[in-house]
């Protein structure tokens, strides 16, 4: 063997014990942050309720299960995310329609503005919906505040975001000729629907149904605000066991419900996933607007208008009407709400001012995003890896479902457990519950799932061939992830960041725990003010939910401009 032929076999081995090494790291740099800020935390508190004197004591489980209350919100909570998903559904295939399968000028704008309602925060669509029901609002009339009705609409008003965009992005992709050959054969537009257009979607309306079932079962600020005691959910019900009366044993059993049941909506819906990924008939079409079209474009324009719009517009509204009426008896319009944003009214609960709010929050949502996209391009890497090991593959999957788990996991649980292990984690000589860094970790920890998701089907849409080609040529397999993964996975990191930072942005169910009077959030600050009904509290909190939304609205439409032909799992 000549000596140039060694060379060059050392100089292949090297490479690849280079790139095992960076292909190891990139795995467990995220593992190891969910491990220190997610199981440790998480586990701590639901051992704590299980604890006895220093002894584990799971006498607790059956009491807790025995008791009418704890099956009644498990009852609400299915009861919520079943009619949250139906109505999805019904209101969000449609969309999916219109916006994926039919062209038209604006279509690329209108679908901006239909993201926009999935990542608006809770609060302040918890507080629209509270200005349109509520006492006053243009629909009070009909007493359904406090209703179940209201609270299905508030979930509905945020996932039908998700319907459209996991059912029009695989819809846009099937090939027309079997409706086109159905319909030459006399069968009439619902024919055609039910005997073909359906079993095709059927896969990403499964996929869509597990996901948005899972936000409604999880959701908390719309709940807490629209729903009250008498309409809790397991994670409001978590959250009032553990901040009103300190019982970490239920709020641990509770947890643990929770979790299981995510736990098997995941699977459902990774198993959909993959056969959607499968099945996906790459023939990309578009068919302009006939008169055939109406229906399904007036469900649409319902839609935005009464479920999107409306809310928005009442809470827009209320933000300019002050205390004092006029001669008419209604209440004077006026800008003083939104002076009442830099100096707070003298009834104000909170110390310093709904602006000083904002900028922290603007401040930590930053860094939040910055660890969440950093985490997730990692992750998103490493998850689109195809080995031909059957045990490297299985491992891959494992890796992928467990980045999920934060969705599995109350928001509150995330929070308290946070507060309870970050005094010297792990033997380290620092407090972290002191610091301006433990907030901005559980945000990103709650944008991770979504970042993920966002950044993982543009890599894992590469042809295999491509890395091939390039490895054959020569290349390393850094400079194959260099020349090939990174730039497409740039494409979509500007969507990928615009969801981070509007989902950490409202983020409110763990911060709610973690802040200090120094580093109050915009959204805990509008929870605070929006119980003061009839007082200039009000007002302002109707202002900042108005800042707010339209900040986080405009980062939407930012990363969508951005993000090109780039596209989002949801």
């Amino acid at each position: 063997m000549s000596r140039s032929t060694r060379r060059a076999g050392r100089a292949v081995g090297t490479g690849r014990a280079w790139g095992i090494a960076a292909w190891t790291a990139a795995a467990a740099i995220p593992l190891a942050f969910l491990a220190v800020f997610f199981l440790l935390p998480v586990v701590s508190l639901i051992a704590t309720g299980f604890t006895t004197e220093g002894r584990f004591d799971a006498s607790g489980i059956p009491a807790v299960l025995g008791e009418p209350r704890t099956w009644s919100v498990v009852g609400q909570t299915l009861a919520q995310a079943a009619l949250g998903t139906l109505l999805s559904l019904v209101l969000g295939v449609p969309a999916a329609f219109v916006l994926y399968r039919l062209r038209f000028r604006g279509r690329a704008a209108l679908r901006g503005l239909m993201t926009v309602p999935f990542v608006l925060p809770t609060v302040v669509v918890g507080v629209a919906f509270e200005s349109v029901f509520g006492e006053g609002g243009p629909l009070a009339a009909l007493g359904l505040d406090r209703t179940l009705l209201v609270v299905v609409l508030a979930l509905a008003f945020f996932n039908v975001t998700v319907v459209a965009r996991t059912v029009g992005g695989f819809w846009s992709q099937l090939d027309p000729r079997p409706e086109q050959a159905a319909r030459m054969l006399g069968a009439g537009p619902v024919r055609v629907w039910w005997t073909v257009t359906l079993p095709q979607i059927a896969p990403a309306l499964a996929s869509a149904a597990s996901l948005v079932f899972l936000f409604c079962a999880t959701s908390f600020g719309i709940v807490l605000i629209l729903g009250g005691r008498s309409l809790s959910n397991v994670e409001t019900e978590i959250y009032r066991l553990t901040v009103q009366f300190l019982d970490l044993r239920s709020a641990a059993v509770l947890s643990l419900l929770q979790f299981a049941l995510v736990a098997a909506v995941l699977v459902v819906s990774a198993r959909l996933r993959r056969r959607r990924e499968q099945t996906v008939s790459l023939r990309p079409t578009a068919e302009r607007i006939r008169r055939a079209h109406a229906p399904v474009i007036a469900v649409l324009a319902a839609t935005v208008l009464l479920l999107h719009l409306l809310p928005m517009i009442a809470l827009l509204v209320g933000s300019l009407r002050g205390r004092t009426a006029g001669a008419d008896g209604a209440a004077e319009w006026t800008l003083q709400n939104y002076t009442n944003l830099f100096v707070p009214p003298a009834d104000s609960p909170i110390d310093g001012s709904v602006a000083d709010a904002l900028a922290t929050s603007l401040g930590i949502a930053a860094l939040a995003a910055t660890i969440a996209l950093l985490l997730g391009g990692l992750v998103a890497l490493v998850a689109s890896r195809r080995p031909r090991s059957r045990v490297l593959a299985r491992g891959i999957e494992w890796f992928d479902g467990a980045i999920m788990l934060p969705l599995g996991v109350s928001a509150v649980t995330l929070g308290f457990g946070l507060l309870l292990t970050m005094n010297r984690p792990l033997g380290i000589g620092l407090d972290l519950r002191t610091s301006t860094v433990l907030i901005p970790i559980a945000q990103a920890l709650v944008a991770l799932p979504i970042v993920v998701r966002t950044l993982l089907p543009v890599l894992r849409g590469i042809d295999p061939r491509q890395r091939d080609a390039a490895a054959m040529l020569g290349a390393g397999p850094l400079r194959v992830l260099g020349t090939i993964d990174l730039p497409l996975l740039g494409r979509s990191a500007g969507l990928a960041a615009g969801f981070a930072l509007a989902a950490s942005l409202g983020e409110f169910g763990a911060t709610s725990f973690l802040v200090r009077p120094d580093t109050q959030t915009l959204p805990v600050v509008i929870a605070q003010l929006i119980g003061r009904q009839g007082s200039d509290s009000y007002g302002t909190a109707l202002a900042g939910a108005v800042v707010l939304g339209a900040i986080t609205a405009g980062i939407m439409l930012l990363a969508e401009r951005w993000r090109g032909e780039a596209a989002a799992e949801w």
